[in-house]
Protein backbone atom coordinates (compact mmCIF):
# COMPACT_ATOMS: atom_id res chain seq x y z
CA UNK A 1 0.00 0.00 0.00
CA UNK A 2 2.30 2.49 1.05
CA UNK A 3 4.56 1.83 -2.00
CA UNK A 4 1.68 2.56 -4.30
CA UNK A 5 1.28 5.61 -2.61
CA UNK A 6 5.10 6.37 -3.21
CA UNK A 7 4.53 4.95 -7.16
CA UNK A 8 1.79 7.04 -7.62
CA UNK A 9 3.50 10.40 -6.29
CA UNK A 10 6.98 9.77 -8.12
CA UNK A 11 4.80 8.94 -11.51
CA UNK A 12 3.40 12.05 -11.07
CA UNK A 13 6.51 14.20 -10.17
CA UNK A 14 7.93 12.69 -13.04
CA UNK A 15 4.49 13.02 -15.52
CA UNK A 16 4.49 17.10 -14.73
CA UNK A 17 7.92 17.75 -15.08
CA UNK A 18 8.25 16.06 -18.52
CA UNK A 19 4.69 18.12 -19.26
CA UNK A 20 6.61 21.27 -18.09
CA UNK A 21 9.44 20.09 -20.63
CA UNK A 22 7.32 19.38 -23.51
CA UNK A 23 5.89 22.36 -23.35
CA UNK A 24 8.45 24.66 -22.90
CA UNK A 25 11.06 22.93 -25.16
CA UNK A 26 12.32 24.73 -28.47
CA UNK A 27 13.41 21.59 -29.88
CA UNK A 28 10.30 19.55 -31.32
CA UNK A 29 11.48 16.66 -31.83
CA UNK A 30 12.38 16.44 -27.87
CA UNK A 31 8.64 17.71 -26.96
CA UNK A 32 7.76 14.61 -28.48
CA UNK A 33 10.22 12.48 -26.48
CA UNK A 34 9.08 14.39 -23.22
CA UNK A 35 5.27 13.71 -24.66
CA UNK A 36 6.34 9.56 -25.04
CA UNK A 37 7.32 9.97 -20.98
CA UNK A 38 4.45 11.39 -19.96
CA UNK A 39 2.01 8.88 -21.99
CA UNK A 40 4.33 6.15 -20.32
CA UNK A 41 3.51 7.63 -17.08
CA UNK A 42 -0.35 7.51 -17.50
CA UNK A 43 0.00 3.68 -18.41
CA UNK A 44 1.62 3.04 -15.52
CA UNK A 45 -1.63 4.44 -13.40
CA UNK A 46 -3.63 2.33 -15.82
CA UNK A 47 -1.46 -0.42 -14.76
CA UNK A 48 -1.33 0.57 -10.83
CA UNK A 49 -5.23 0.53 -10.59
CA UNK A 50 -5.37 -3.05 -11.64
CA UNK A 51 -6.51 -1.48 -15.52
CA UNK A 52 -3.83 -3.69 -17.30
CA UNK A 53 -5.90 -3.95 -20.76
CA UNK A 54 -6.17 -0.21 -20.76
CA UNK A 55 -2.33 0.16 -19.45
CA UNK A 56 -1.44 -1.83 -23.07
CA UNK A 57 -3.83 -0.61 -24.78
CA UNK A 58 -1.95 2.97 -24.00
CA UNK A 59 1.08 1.68 -24.35
CA UNK A 60 0.57 0.36 -27.82
CA UNK A 61 -1.59 3.00 -29.15
CA UNK A 62 -0.54 6.14 -27.82
CA UNK A 63 3.10 5.54 -26.56
CA UNK A 64 3.74 3.14 -29.87
CA UNK A 65 1.51 4.18 -32.85
CA UNK A 66 0.48 7.57 -32.40
CA UNK A 67 4.33 9.12 -30.97
CA UNK A 68 5.65 7.27 -33.97
CA UNK A 69 3.03 9.34 -35.84
CA UNK A 70 4.18 12.49 -34.51
CA UNK A 71 7.84 11.62 -35.05
CA UNK A 72 7.46 10.86 -38.42
CA UNK A 73 4.93 14.51 -39.13
CA UNK A 74 7.49 16.21 -37.44
CA UNK A 75 10.82 14.70 -39.60
CA UNK A 76 9.24 15.29 -42.68
CA UNK A 77 8.05 18.63 -41.94
CA UNK A 78 10.35 20.20 -39.91
CA UNK A 79 14.28 20.13 -39.93
CA UNK A 80 14.94 18.21 -36.26
CA UNK A 81 17.71 20.07 -34.52
CA UNK A 82 15.86 23.41 -35.72
CA UNK A 83 15.04 25.97 -32.69
CA UNK A 84 11.15 26.98 -32.65
CA UNK A 85 11.00 30.55 -33.21
CA UNK A 86 10.39 32.59 -29.51
CA UNK A 87 6.70 33.45 -28.73
CA UNK A 88 5.81 37.12 -28.67
CA UNK A 89 4.82 38.46 -25.27
CA UNK A 90 0.99 39.00 -26.19
CA UNK A 91 1.07 35.21 -27.66
CA UNK A 92 2.71 33.86 -24.50
CA UNK A 93 -0.09 35.94 -22.04
CA UNK A 94 -3.40 34.92 -24.20
CA UNK A 95 -1.74 31.41 -24.20
CA UNK A 96 -1.41 31.40 -20.11
CA UNK A 97 -4.94 32.86 -20.02
CA UNK A 98 -6.56 30.41 -22.25
CA UNK A 99 -4.63 27.34 -19.99
CA UNK A 100 -5.73 29.13 -16.79
CA UNK A 101 -9.23 29.58 -18.08
CA UNK A 102 -9.40 26.10 -19.40
CA UNK A 103 -8.44 24.75 -16.49
CA UNK A 104 -10.86 26.56 -14.31
CA UNK A 105 -13.55 24.98 -17.00
CA UNK A 106 -12.53 21.63 -16.63
CA UNK A 107 -12.16 21.94 -12.75
CA UNK A 108 -16.23 22.98 -12.86
CA UNK A 109 -17.03 20.41 -14.99
CA UNK A 110 -15.36 17.36 -13.04
CA UNK A 111 -17.05 18.73 -10.05
CA UNK A 112 -20.36 19.58 -11.41
CA UNK A 113 -21.36 17.23 -14.27
CA UNK A 114 -23.48 13.95 -13.16
CA UNK A 115 -21.50 10.87 -12.89
CA UNK A 116 -23.95 8.22 -12.06
CA UNK A 117 -27.53 7.74 -11.85
CA UNK A 118 -28.44 5.62 -8.80
CA UNK A 119 -32.23 5.40 -7.14
CA UNK A 120 -31.38 8.26 -5.51
CA UNK A 121 -30.99 10.51 -8.29
CA UNK A 122 -27.76 11.81 -10.23
CA UNK A 123 -25.00 12.68 -8.42
CA UNK A 124 -21.69 14.84 -8.74
CA UNK A 125 -18.46 13.48 -8.62
CA UNK A 126 -17.73 14.95 -4.75
CA UNK A 127 -20.63 12.39 -4.00
CA UNK A 128 -19.21 9.98 -6.29
CA UNK A 129 -15.98 9.89 -4.42
CA UNK A 130 -16.97 10.57 -1.25
CA UNK A 131 -19.45 7.44 -1.44
CA UNK A 132 -16.63 5.10 -3.30
CA UNK A 133 -19.08 3.62 -5.88
CA UNK A 134 -17.49 0.60 -7.73
CA UNK A 135 -16.95 1.34 -11.84
CA UNK A 136 -16.64 -1.82 -13.71
CA UNK A 137 -14.99 -1.75 -17.39
CA UNK A 138 -18.01 -2.96 -18.42
CA UNK A 139 -19.56 0.59 -17.22
CA UNK A 140 -17.19 2.29 -18.53
CA UNK A 141 -17.57 0.92 -21.81
CA UNK A 142 -20.94 1.63 -22.22
CA UNK A 143 -20.34 5.33 -20.89
CA UNK A 144 -17.49 5.34 -24.27
CA UNK A 145 -19.99 3.85 -27.09
CA UNK A 146 -23.46 4.74 -25.94
CA UNK A 147 -26.00 7.39 -27.31
CA UNK A 148 -27.81 8.40 -24.56
CA UNK A 149 -27.13 11.49 -21.82
CA UNK A 150 -23.93 11.54 -20.66
CA UNK A 151 -22.77 9.42 -23.25
CA UNK A 152 -19.72 9.55 -25.21
CA UNK A 153 -20.26 8.03 -28.51
CA UNK A 154 -20.36 10.73 -30.92
CA UNK A 155 -17.01 12.82 -29.47
CA UNK A 156 -15.51 9.36 -29.87
CA UNK A 157 -16.20 9.08 -33.63
CA UNK A 158 -15.47 12.61 -34.20
CA UNK A 159 -12.06 12.05 -32.67
CA UNK A 160 -11.15 8.77 -35.01
CA UNK A 161 -12.11 11.47 -38.10
CA UNK A 162 -9.71 13.89 -37.08
CA UNK A 163 -6.57 11.29 -36.23
CA UNK A 164 -8.03 10.04 -40.19
CA UNK A 165 -7.87 13.60 -40.86
CA UNK A 166 -3.90 13.70 -39.81
CA UNK A 167 -3.34 10.50 -41.70
CA UNK A 168 -4.10 11.59 -44.88
CA UNK A 169 -2.51 15.14 -44.20
CA UNK A 170 0.75 13.49 -43.44
CA UNK A 171 0.80 10.98 -46.00
CA UNK A 172 0.29 13.92 -48.79
CA UNK A 173 2.99 16.17 -47.15
CA UNK A 174 5.04 13.44 -47.25
CA UNK A 175 4.30 12.83 -51.19
CA UNK A 176 4.76 16.53 -51.92
CA UNK A 177 8.37 16.65 -50.39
Amino acid sequence: MVGNIILYFVVAIVMIVFSIMAVTSKKILRAATYLLFVLLGAAIFYFQLGYEFLGAIQIAVYAGGIMVLFVFAILLTHRPNADAAPLDSHRKFAGIAASVIGCGLLLWALFTMPMLSTAEGSRCLCDALASGPDISMKMIGEAFTGTDKYQYLLPFEAVSVLLLACVIGGVTVARKR
